[in-house]
């Protein structure tokens, strides 16, 4: 089996990044030998405070985020960084032309109860034109040069493209080096299978409320098959498996809180899980803009997400455009 820094030569991925991604990997390793000691780590549990999101942080959320945040700007090859935990954009080297968002512990629910967890990043390069602080990250994910996740599962899995398909690693814990496993990950086109929080569904809009309504009447309602649903409340491993067998992932926009209408951010989650779904053949969209067109307004900003099997996201689309929605401040087809 290959190692990762072998194959990202051969994919002529520039040194520089290749450092940049190897490092992100040096973090994952130590994340995850904490998270497999578990509670002979000490780490698990929350703490006291809330990060900018109003979530409680989970004490490994607090030290991944540490861990990664320090041993990025210290290898000088990265002009920034912008994460979960933090309020705001850290800076690195002013001379360095990466930058790196990520959320450090994806699903870190899941931690006291032993379930899958992982770290998601998105690279991008300094934009030519002047820009400071959280403008710098005001980027599309077209302009994404490398994106991934680590899940943290029964192995520890890489799962990143640079925009030359989808490849998985498999850390070897003999070697401590991520092997290459799967060459070209590829997204089944069609589907039985989808994720959602079915607990929010009184709050979607009309379009997911009737589209998911249709999925559950089966082989008996107009979709005309049945469909399984599967959901790990952590979007890196319900992507994961949607990446692997196919599947349908979907975190709508819903009212039950106005203010903050959709659950998940667009620059270290939406984005790079877009970037590697359609890598792998799939589609991802809000209900009505290609995820990756959009234009970001500020770091944490928050999408609508649909993102899996080409066919059935582009089922799902149709209900956007056939069904009125029913929230005011909805985008127009």
């Amino acid at each position: 089996m290959q190692r990762l820094i072998p194959v990202l030569n051969n994919d002529h991925v520039p040194l520089h990044l290749i450092s940049v991604i190897n490092t992100l990997l040096t973090a994952a390793k130590e994340i995850s030998h904490r998270l497999h000691q578990g509670s002979l780590a000490g780490t698990l549990g929350s703490t006291l405070d809330e990060n900018i999101q109003g979530e409680t942080q989970k004490k490994l959320d607090v030290v991944s985020n540490q861990l990664i945040k320090n041993m990025l700007l210290e290898t000088n090859l990265v002009h920034a960084v912008a994460s979960e935990e933090e309020d705001d954009v850290v800076m690195g080297n002013p001379d360095a032309k990466y930058l790196v968002a990520y959320d450090p512990l994806d699903g870190s629910s899941n931690i006291d109860i032993n379930g899958s967890v992982g770290t998601i990043f998105s690279i991008l390069e300094k934009p030519k034109h002047a820009a400071e602080g959280k403008e710098l990250f005001l980027q599309t994910g077209d302009e994404q040069i490398a994106a991934g996740y680590i899940l943290y599962g029964p192995s520890s899995l890489l799962v990143m493209t640079t925009g030359q398909g989808v490849r998985v690693f498999t850390l070897d814990h003999r070697v401590g080096e991520f092997l290459l496993t799967v060459d070209k990950l590829t997204v089944p086109s069609d589907t039985h299978e989808f994720a959602v929080n079915m607990s929010n569904q009184r709050h979607w809009t009309k379009p997911m409320q009737t589209y998911i309504a249709d999925l559950l009447t089966g082989e008996l309602g107009p979709r005309g098959k049945n469909f399984n649903m599967r959901w790990n409340a952590a979007m890196v491993s319900d992507v994961h498996r949607i990446l692997t067998r196919g599947g349908i992932f979907t975190y709508p926009a819903d009212c039950k809180h106005p203010d903050k209408p959709c659950k998940l951010r667009l620059l270290y989650e939406a984005n790079p899980m877009s970037f590697l779904v359609e890598q792998a053949g799939g589609r991802a969209s809000t209900g009505y803009e290609r995820i990756m067109s959009l234009q970001p307004t500020e770091i944490h900003q928050r999408v609508s997400v649909i993102m899996g099997s080409r066919n059935e996201v582009d089922t799902c689309l149709d209900y956007y455009k056939r069904i009125p929605c029913d929230r005011p401040d909805a985008p127009t087809v």
